[in-house]
């Protein structure tokens, strides 16, 4: 990690004017929706409000903060090889969490109370405007990571670095699942430490970043081109095919993530330090 000491006042500065251009982004998000625009649209369009209030509120600390924001974007430490594993972990990220989806559906995890919701699988892809796609890309996909790594890497575990390894992910990891919803914390969080693994042995921002982009940009296209129904019936015959077949890719993925995360704590994938 970088070497600069993020002071307590810093630190609950940004925490605090954090939350409060989330809390402006969900009440301009709740208008825009009672207004009856398209809630997906709503949630992208209320969360430009979040960088100008960050901005605004912070201003004093960005010129103080100016040199210590550079170094976690020095040019030098973007190299192809740095960006390719980024967005191979991010891919992988993505992976397991359709691998364990397809796994619980089939051996009964994820199941519908609903008798008549056992269909599928219907698989369809069809995107939205061109538009409402940009925005939506734009948004979660290159200002929220940014803005999440640099707050939630760059300062809160910046802050605990003097912690040690393991307090300063495990810690920054669960309040960046605090910033999100109850239902995704563990994801979330899960997310957390790989992204907080990254950060602490690359000391730099570009690699969380890019594999947070990546996460975020695939999840983009489940969410406004991919529907997929499938509630198995489990009435005895569980689907030991794609379920076997979801928990070995799960686990290929996982060894390829380990090896990943372990040469680069090991410093073997030369990555810059």
């Amino acid at each position: 990690m970088a070497a600069h000491t993020i002071s307590r006042t810093t630190l609950v500065a940004v925490l605090v004017t954090t939350i409060a251009a989330l809390t402006a982004r969900s009440w301009l998000q709740i208008q825009l929706t009672e207004s009856g625009m398209q809630k997906l649209v709503a949630a992208d369009l209320s969360y430009l409000v979040v960088p100008p209030v960050l901005i605004s509120l912070l201003f004093p600390l960005w010129r103080t903060e100016k040199a210590f924001l550079a170094s976690q974007f020095r040019r030098k430490d973007l190299t192809w090889k740095l960006a390719l594993t980024a967005i191979a972990i991010g891919i992988l990220i993505r992976v397991l969490w359709w691998s364990q989806l397809i796994a619980g559906a089939s051996f009964g995890v994820y199941t519908s109370p609903d008798p008549k919701a056992i269909v599928g699988p219907i698989i369809s892809f069809q995107c939205g405007s061109p538009g409402v796609i940009f925005l939506g890309f734009f948004v979660m996909a290159i200002l929220v990571p940014l803005i999440e790594e640099i707050v939630h890497r760059g300062y809160i575990q910046t802050a605990l670095r003097h912690r040690g390894f393991i307090i300063a992910v495990v810690i920054s990891s669960i309040i960046f699942a605090l910033f999100h919803r109850f239902s995704s914390w563990p994801t979330v969080f899960i997310a957390g430490l790989i992204l907080g693994t990254q950060y602490f042995f690359t000391r730099s921002l570009w690699m969380s970043l890019i594999t947070h982009a990546t996460v975020n940009g695939l999840i983009q296209i489940d969410w406004r081109c991919l529907s997929v129904i499938w509630n198995p019936s489990l009435d005895g015959h569980l689907l030991l095919i794609p379920g076997t077949a979801a928990l070995v890719v799960m686990l290929v993925s996982l060894v390829i993530l380990a090896t990943l995360l372990w040469r680069l704590a090991t410093g073997t994938d030369n990555l810059p330090r």
